[in-house]
């Protein structure tokens, strides 16, 4: 019994440090955004905002003070940026991309395990969009 627990724990502790140091492809992640309505899904979000002209450069400011936030590629010369967002504690990352075109932002926040992010992901992306406002 005391083996199982242990080969148990051991094997948990190999699953978090995967998932903390699993590498971010930025050509699966880093990607063109397309869409042209508001989506709460199971396991992410997608939001658009009009007439917000330099939105990508206000909301890159927000989103690099973020904690545990960093770029994974892009930058905002460029008109996109996605961030990785690491879990306090599990160290799970989750993927946002932010896209302007025009006066128009658009921003896909998303988990890469599991099949639901519990609304972690909107509530940052629309935490960073409330930051945009004030």
């Amino acid at each position: 019994m005391k083996r199982v627990l242990i080969l148990v724990v051991l094997a948990f502790l190999i699953a978090l440090t995967a998932f903390r140091f699993a590498p971010s492809d930025p050509d699966r992640w880093h990607v063109a955004l397309a869409g042209d309505a508001d989506r709460d899904m199971p396991g992410g979000v997608f939001r658009i905002v009009e007439d917000l002209p330099n939105g990508l450069e206000r909301l890159h400011v927000i989103a690099t003070q973020e904690p545990r936030t960093e770029v994974l590629a892009g930058s905002v010369s460029e008109g996109m940026v996605t961030y990785v967002t690491r879990s306090r504690v599990f160290g799970f990352p989750d993927y946002t991309t932010a896209q302007q075109d025009g006066d128009t932002l658009r921003i896909h926040g998303r988990l890469r395990f599991g099949q639901s992010d519990f609304g972690v992901n909107r509530d940052r992306v629309d935490g960073w969009l409330d930051a945009l406002k004030v």
